[in-house]
């Protein structure tokens, strides 16, 4: 059954309809009374989220909806009810104006729902949810259920944070293994202790990738495979080798990295690769990344 699988799959793609049967499997989750959170977690890890079905499959999951479908228009009732309440008070206090730039009014009603406002900013909480955030406007429409699904990638987020030095130790061990030239030049050159991997990573290369791109990435953080983010940083050190070997320090790797935001073919390749290479040793145990659920 998997060598059929195969080959239908590989002939889709030839003749231009890759991820045909995917699609379908997908829909029929979709159709599931209640959801089921695992098998469409599973889903995100094993293919890339059709874009038809993205926002539906990300709200769920995110926890923006509920399992239910009966539930769901009163929970996006509630919803509408607790942004329009918070964005109000927001004006009436002068917090923000029409010149607030989207991501930030955001950001400012999170700070205000969650009784942090008065407390100041935290610069790298800010930077995250605002990077977030930005990416899910460019992809999303709705900025109510944009609000809610920034919320959901924040708590995710949050467990990168609580994961980082985990992530950091795996990101050498893996770099070491998979470019072990490319790692000692970042070693002689004392480069990885300043890279702004937690940054990159709790944002999942938000304002590094283009949003396009990204978006897969993301497919597989939403279905809770928090190391893929090791393996996107890997191949933009493998797809940018020769630059990186020139870089002899961390003010022109950092501006090395920043040249390729705008790159869409250049963000297609590297996420490309993170995907191969992540679903190459997903299974190692060497590095301890768990298989899908069944």
């Amino acid at each position: 059954m998997d060598d059929k699988r195969n080959f239908r799959s590989t002939y889709y793609e030839k003749v231009g309809c890759r991820g045909v049967e995917e699609r379908k499997s997908l829909e029929i989750l979709l159709k599931d009374k209640p959801l089921n959170v695992l098998k469409l977690k599973q889903f995100c890890i094993l293919f890339t989220v059709p874009n038809i079905h993205r926002n539906v499959l990300w709200n769920f999951l995110l926890g923006v909806t509920p399992a239910y479908t009966d539930s769901r228009q009163y929970v996006m009732q509630q919803r509408i009810a607790v942004y329009d309440d918070l964005l109000r008070a927001l004006q009436v206090m002068g917090t923000i104006d029409d010149k607030t730039p989207k991501n930030r009014v955001l950001y400012a009603m999170w700070l205000l729902e969650t009784k942090q406002l008065c407390l100041g900013f935290d610069l790298q909480q800010e930077c995250s949810f605002v990077n977030i955030t930005e990416v899910l406007l460019q992809v999303f429409e709705n900025d109510i259920e944009i609000y809610w699904m920034a919320k959901g990638f924040h708590v995710l987020s949050e467990e990168i944070r609580e994961e980082m030095g985990m992530l950091l130790d795996l990101t050498e061990t893996i770099l070491e293994k998979e470019d072990n030239g490319i790692y000692i030049h970042l070693k002689q050159c004392d480069i990885l202790p300043g890279l702004p991997l937690p940054k990159w990573y709790s944002s999942f290369f938000s304002g590094v990738l283009s949003e396009l791109a990204l978006i897969r990435i993301w497919d597989k953080i939403c279905g809770r495979s928090n190391k893929i983010v090791i393996f996107v940083f890997i191949e933009i050190m493998r797809t940018l080798r020769r630059r990186v070997l020139r870089c002899m320090d961390l003010k022109s790797l950092l501006e090395c990295i920043d040249s390729i935001k705008d790159e869409q073919e250049t963000a297609d390749m590297i996420v490309n690769k993170a995907i191969e290479l992540w679903q190459q040793n997903k299974g190692h145990k060497e590095y301890n990344i768990p298989k899908p659920l069944n």
